[in-house]
């Protein structure tokens, strides 16, 4: 179209020369979607029915559970839709629908793991005071607050693109809605956009991740003053499983982000896979990454399949 409208809808990309292949393509999708689903619904069980693990940093993993699966159910389905049934078009609402909780969800799970990054600094640094700092009614209130931080930052994002026209291009460069990508497709000065989009990114990811890396300075300090190695190790191996999760969610996040501001003449396909990367690795590592590094979350799986296979 070359004329604008007040409520476009948008096309899903697609991978130049392989839409006939799509509905195969779409089979590796769905089985890491299930992956997802399957592992973080066990995760959130295992705790449920653990009282050992009714403790800060497992609530705080139910609610890394809970955003995963809402992120991937917010993206996923659709995504299969157009891959399978061909439904390339996306709504205008729909789509700033989409875009919004995207980004919202990632940021309350950016806030989450700042959260468990206090939470292994208090339990190192502090252990006499872990019991009365971190307690059930406060780590209920750090979620709260990481729901309110996350919408409260993110809502704008939507509002902003509302009264922009949309003319030439419909085209999307991922198989899901983006702030930065639907902004691109405005035929208007998104100065605005741009630099609140910037600006909540910064002060909320990027925040996050100085304040996490500043947390593990301490908690490294901290360890180095033990005198023997193996208590050392012991005592930093409490760290591993949350690294690893913070990396499964800030590299994808940095990747998508550095193809966004410098891959413009990269193939399509390169924006498609980092995007499903952001959207699905996070999801299916994490409850691969605490299951193999917590042993009563894998005694209750395993008892939980058991029960099932009877």
């Amino acid at each position: 179209s070359n004329g604008s409208d007040l409520s476009p809808s948008f096309i899903l990309a697609s991978i130049p020369g392989l839409e006939a292949a799509q509905s195969w393509m779409a089979i590796p999708l769905c089985s890491a979607y299930i992956l997802a689903v399957a592992g973080n619904c066990a995760v959130l069980l295992a705790v449920r029915m653990e009282p050992s693990l009714h403790a800060p940093m497992y609530f705080f993993l139910c609610m890394l559970a809970a955003i995963d699966l809402a992120l991937a159910t917010a993206t996923v389905p659709r995504i299969l839709s157009f891959y399978w049934f061909d439904s390339r078009e996306i709504s205008f609402g729909a789509c700033l629908l989409q875009m919004f909780l995207i980004h919202t969800l990632s940021a309350i799970e950016s806030t989450v793991l700042l959260a468990m990054a206090v939470d292994r600094y208090v339990a190192i640094c502090h252990p006499l005071r872990h019991a009365a700092v971190l307690t059930n009614a406060a780590t209920a209130k750090i979620g709260l607050l990481a729901m309110a931080r996350g919408v409260l930052f993110f809502l704008p994002l939507p509002l902003l693109l509302l009264p922009l026209p949309f003319c030439g291009s419909r085209v999307l460069s991922h198989s899901f809605c983006l702030h930065q990508d639907v902004m691109n497709l405005a035929c208007a000065n998104t100065t605005p956009s741009v630099v609140y989009g910037l600006t909540a990114i910064l002060l909320v990811m990027g925040l996050d991740a100085v304040l996490i890396c500043l947390s593990y300075i301490l908690i490294l300090k901290a360890v180095l003053r033990l005198a023997a190695w193996r208590e050392r190790l012991k005592v930093f191996s409490t760290c591993i499983a949350h690294i690893c999760v913070v990396l499964a969610f800030y590299v994808p996040l940095i990747g998508l982000s550095v193809v966004h501001r410098f891959g413009k003449d990269l193939a399509p396909l390169v924006h498609i896979i980092m995007g499903n990367i952001y959207i699905l690795v996070p999801a299916v590592l994490n409850p691969i990454i605490y299951g193999v590094r917590t042993k009563q979350i894998q005694r209750r799986i395993l008892s939980l399949i058991h029960v099932t296979d009877r």
